[in-house]
């Protein structure tokens, strides 16, 4: 076995050396991104994983050659798209927007394999590379559509079954409890460790692309199917013990058990294809193309060496407040709605009446400091859902316990530009840290509705949120 690995080194050699480069031209996301695989956090706790797994295809699979002796592979265009790339990063990269420079980087993977090795060789490049995909924080962002679908489809076999149960959404009453369906039962590990064994399936049996939608489909569907199971396994424990039952505070390994019992029968069915002779890697080397090299020099130079060059010092500005006279100084605690917010933000509360109003700012210090910090879920969704949305911003909540209704105005404020959500808030960004700007501001109004309806709180709100808007004003 070791000695076969030795023999293919020659042909991984490449793709190894093209995996370097890129790591060291996108080195700062790529260190941020190895800090997240280290917190083994639900959503990502493969991403370490992952990577190991991309090393070692790399080494015992390299990806098969498909280029002929005599035939020409321009790569001045995936010089001209490493370029590209790798501007777009850095502009990224200085207003620290994660998610999307995290994106960058298997672009930017792929983009020096053609500029250095030619398009068809980064044609065979891709799959592994879509493979440590894999291991970005895109994750987070499906969860909720996972608890939805979850919620969805365990709410319709609790019916089938005839439980008494009151299913609102993610939560479902019974007679002696309440379940809810959280992030943590969206099943994201399970259905991510499928995505991950069916690329390696692929990989391992080179696949074209027909094998991998159908091995990829079939994967998804046995990791969904097996945490829709569970969960309605939890539910049906629940209903025939009184909520009483020790499974219910501790079924990590059950959830295990049961998505073994899915996928272990998959992996031993599964086809397996061996690489013959004819389709092993070609013998010949592969050549670097000098347009390539001077595509990374140039990569290099806007690259990391601009991103340091920009990075200067942040002045300080005056922090904002809401000049309404005879405000009365609250508490977060005291809203009708709690919010919940990091500790980066310095929130004031005020009251004017049937009118609350919640102003929590903060000031990008340095340039290594986000303008629109990490903001976690701002309302505890166990309690309260969002009954209706009414107007950019504005939304009316109803608590699923007491059934009392607020209405939540919120708007994000990225120095003078105003964005009604947390995307376009952080898209915002751009703009305004080029713009030499370093104030954000998330705004709150809250009015409890009356017992019968909400017209009235409906017309009051909307005027309240104009007029804090024209009065929030640089303190001092």
């Amino acid at each position: 076995m070791l000695r076969k690995t030795v023999d293919k080194l020659h042909h991984s050699r490449p793709y190894l050396i093209v995996t370097s480069i890129a790591l060291a031209l996108f080195f700062p996301s790529w260190i941020r991104l190895a800090y997240q695989w280290l917190e083994f956090e639900q959503i990502l706790a493969h991403g370490l994983a992952t990577a190991l797994i991309f090393i070692g295809l790399l080494v015992i699979h390299p990806p098969l050659s498909h280029q002929s002796p005599g035939t020409a592979d321009r790569n001045l265009p995936g010089a001209l798209l490493l370029i590209g790339t790798t501007t777009i990063w850095v502009l990224l990269e200085l207003v620290r927007i994660d998610t999307l420079a995290f994106l960058m980087l298997p672009i930017g993977m792929v983009a020096v394999s053609w500029a250095l090795l030619g398009l068809r060789q980064a044609l065979s490049f891709a799959p592994y590379v879509l493979l440590l995909s894999l291991s970005l924080p895109f994750w987070a962002d499906i969860v909720p559509a996972l608890v939805s679908i979850a919620s969805a489809v365990v709410g319709t076999w609790v019916r089938w079954f005839g439980m008494t149960a009151l299913i609102e959404g993610n939560s479902i009453t019974l007679p002696y409890g309440r379940l809810l369906i959280a992030d943590g039962c969206s099943g994201i590990r399970y259905f991510a460790i499928s995505i991950l064994l069916a690329m390696m399936m692929s990989i391992l049996n080179d696949y074209r692309w027909k094998g991998w939608i159908l091995t990829l489909t079939a994967a998804a569907l046995i990791g969904l199917f097996a945490n829709w199971i569970r969960i309605t396994i939890l539910v049906f424990v629940a209903y025939q013990s009184d909520m009483q039952s020790p499974l219910l505070t501790d079924h990590e390994l059950m959830g295990w058990i049961v998505y073994g019992a899915f996928i272990i029968p998959a992996l031993y069915f599964s086809p397996v294809h061996k690489r013959t002779a004819q389709s092993a890697p070609a013998q010949q080397g592969m050549k670097v193309k000098k347009t390539g090299v001077v595509a990374v020099v140039a990569a290099i130079a806007v690259g990391p060496f601009a991103l340091t060059a920009s990075q200067l010092a942040i002045s300080s500005s005056p922090t904002w407040t809401v000049a309404i006279p005879e405000l009365e100084s609250m508490q977060n605690s005291d809203l009708p709605l709690p919010i919940s917010l990091p500790d980066t933000l310095d929130e004031e509360v005020w009251r004017s009446g049937s009118l609350w109003i919640s102003l929590a700012q903060t000031q990008k210090q340095n340039p290594a400091d986000k303008l629109v910090p990490y903001l976690p879920p701002l309302y505890d969704d166990s309690t309260w859902q969002i009954e209706e949305r009414l107007a950019q911003g504005l939304a009316l909540y109803r608590n699923i316990l007491t059934r009392k209704r607020v209405l939540m105005a919120q708007w994000y404020q990225v120095d003078d530009r105003k964005g009604w959500s947390y995307r376009e808030a952080k898209l915002l960004q751009i703009p305004a840290i080029l713009g030499g700007e370093n104030r954000f501001a998330l705004v709150t109004l809250q009015m409890r509705c009356r017992d019968r309806d909400c017209q009235e709180a409906i017309s009051r709100i909307k005027a309240d949120m104009s007029q804090v808007d024209q009065k929030l004003k640089p303190s001092g």
